[in-house]
């Protein structure tokens, strides 16, 4: 089944960028922006998010969450990337790719912030229009999935700009901000980017 895993033992280091933008892994040296900007836009991201650890924008948590990338990353399980503004080098979000299933399902579920000055124009949707050739390039996915709250009316927009398919609600899916969410199901299949 070799087919279905990755080419070599070792992931590819992704850095996509187009459209003005960079997209990387997380480094140490991104934590003062990170922190700041995540900090700033608490309450702009609490109401679609997990809630977070009580030490999520400390030094030793950020530590902590760089360590668990590498390790997902090394097992092909997670790819993490911060979007950046090539200009001006300013962290804006970032979108990580997790639960990845190799073997007949090629698959990885896709999540996104971005932060509250960054909001609304247009860069999370092109930020995932420049990531996404290179998950089903690179990383030889045959699907990407989403989900999102109903009421998330700018994450709805998101996707079905950037060519997912809603194909179905899941009632109370994931834990968002302490409660169980229902959220609607997005795909999308490497030929819905050919057509």
């Amino acid at each position: 089944m070799a087919l279905f895993r990755l080419p070599s033992n070792a992931p590819p280091a992704l850095a996509p960028r187009g459209s003005g933008l960079v997209l990387r892994a997380p480094q140490m040296a991104d934590f003062i922006q990170w922190s700041q900007l995540r900090e700033s836009s608490r309450g702009f991201l609490t109401p679609w998010e997990p809630i977070w650890p009580s030490d999520d924008l400390t030094r030793s948590g950020f530590r902590r969450r760089l360590r668990r990338y590498a390790e997902d990353i090394a097992d092909d399980k997670s790819y993490p990337f911060l979007i950046f503004r090539e200009d001006t080098g300013a962290l804006v979000g970032g979108i990580t790719l997790a639960n990845v299933r190799r073997g007949i399902v090629q698959a990885g579920t896709i999540g996104y912030w971005i932060g509250q000055p960054y909001a609304r124009q247009g860069l999370m949707t092109a930020a995932l229009r420049v990531l996404l050739p290179s998950l089903f390039g690179e990383l030889h996915l045959h699907r990407v999935e989403a989900a999102c709250i109903p009421t998330n009316v700018g994450s709805v927009r998101v996707l079905e700009t950037a060519g997912f398919r809603r194909e179905g609600l899941a009632k109370r899916y994931l834990c968002i901000n302490g409660v169980w969410q229902d959220h609607y199901l997005y795909g999308l299949l490497h030929e819905y980017l050919q057509a």
